[in-house]
């Protein structure tokens, strides 16, 4: 496992995600999600994201219970903060999402005390005396609010030490931007928009990271299944996609197939050769994902498939590729 610097942290240039763990689309067993994260353990995986939005707090409890059991020096956590956890009146109704979940449910809150509280309420989840990095979680509505409430606090806890870095986490990059310019942040964590799908993040997001030394954790590289699995029917951002995203990535399928890669293995491979991205965060929801993950980011791809890759303008042609093709 090759290792990388975040700030003033040491963290593996693959990172286990923990949204799967939460029931993110199908129900995660509590034997599945321990035997998730000790393959991931085994495989010397030490950067762990989770947010209290995954599950609605079960995928801090179970990370929380595992990590308890390691050496707290020994590996990175990350949560978020933006969301509260409160139940309603009554019985919570089965959400889009995240499935056989606690009743709590969450309430958007991106003030100073506010955030004070969800780190205060992910630590007690955890079971942790503290995480290593705190990030501000889908601000999409609320930029004023993350700005002056939400990443003030964060300052003061990386000042005061609680924390060693900081930043945001979303599904895109131009807000991303405007906090790399305007408040002294370690890190995003851009989820989706750096893909070979979608390299959005090419335009303005990664040249000012690069500039101002600011760490890139890179989730959704297969975009929410249709980079692993392109299929009538698979989703992307969540959602299920839509017909001309389906026939962009069977077209991308059948070059891989062509050239005796699997499409899994040039997506993760493409995310990990932009220089900008200092962890390539990877969900899995049981021991097998995680072991295919860790099997793609070190399975052979033909410097012929990149060039035609290339050749055939599938993706910007600013986007570096493995080998420097």
């Amino acid at each position: 496992m090759k290792w990388s610097r975040l700030g003033s942290l040491d963290v593996t240039s693959i990172g286990l995600g923990s949204a799967p763990l939460g029931g993110l689309f199908t129900p995660v067993s509590d034997a599945d999600a321990q035997a998730t994260l000790e393959r991931g353990w085994s495989a010397g995986i030490r950067f762990y994201d989770t947010a209290p939005l995954y599950g609605f707090g079960l995928a801090e409890r179970r990370l929380g219970a595992f990590l308890r059991q390691q050496p707290r020096d020994s590996y990175v956590i990350s949560t978020k903060v933006g969301r509260l956890l409160r139940s309603g009146d009554g019985a919570a109704a089965e959400d889009e999402h995240y499935k056989s979940t606690p009743r709590e449910r969450p309430v958007f809150d991106f003030s100073y005390d506010g955030v004070m509280r969800s780190v205060e309420e992910s630590l007690a989840r955890l079971g942790l005396d503290r995480v290593d990095v705190l990030l501000v979680h889908d601000p999409d509505e609320h930029y004023d609010d993350a700005v002056a409430g939400a990443l003030r606090a964060l300052q003061r806890l990386r000042t005061e030490g609680t924390v060693k870095a900081i930043g945001a986490g979303m599904n895109q990059s131009d807000m991303l931007v405007r906090f790399a310019e305007t408040v002294p942040v370690d890190c995003f964590l851009l989820a989706g928009r750096y893909t070979l799908l979608d390299q959005g993040a090419l335009d303005a997001l990664f040249p000012v990271c690069q500039a101002k030394n600011i760490g890139i954790l890179l989730g959704g590289i297969y975009n929410s299944g249709i980079l692993a699995n392109p299929h009538t029917g698979a989703k992307f951002n969540y959602q299920d996609a839509d017909a001309a995203l389906i026939a962009r990535a069977l077209e991308l399928d059948e070059l891989c197939r062509r050239h005796g890669t699997e499409l899994k293995a040039a997506a993760l491979q493409f995310c990990m050769a932009h220089p900008a991205v200092t962890v390539a965060v990877l969900g899995a929801r049981n021991a097998g994902e995680v072991a295919d993950n860790i099997a793609m980011s070190q399975a052979p791809v033909r410097p012929a498939f990149w060039q035609e890759l290339r050749a055939q303008k599938l993706v910007d042609a600013r986007a570096p590729l493995p080998g420097g093709v």
